[in-house]
């Protein structure tokens, strides 16, 4: 299945820290069109598990669900991980 890059994917992004503490889940929209750092989150800490230095600290995480945004500051030596579970549309017809 192909999502276009133009259409809406809804994300639930929870963050995991060192010590075991857990932000999240946080409801998040991305389109080409409407902001939001969801997939820069992705990006930024898997460039920064391969040895890329840290370039950003704050993201923005757009919820149209409740019309809120979510704002993380993370410094990324302190996360152990990020789960993006993405919502994907149903294919009709089955």
């Amino acid at each position: 299945m192909s999502v276009s890059e133009s259409g809406l994917t809804n994300h639930e992004v929870t963050i995991c820290l060192a010590g075991g503490a857990v932000l999240g889940p946080f409801n998040a929209t991305w389109s080409k069109n409407e902001g939001g750092d969801v997939r820069e989150l992705v990006r930024e800490y898997d460039g920064f598990l391969q040895g890329e230095k840290q370039q950003r600290f704050k993201f923005h995480l757009h919820d149209t669900y409740t019309n809120t945004v979510h704002t993380l500051i993370l410094d990324f030596r302190q996360v152990t991980g990020i789960c993006d579970h993405v919502r994907l549309r149903s294919q009709g017809g089955g």
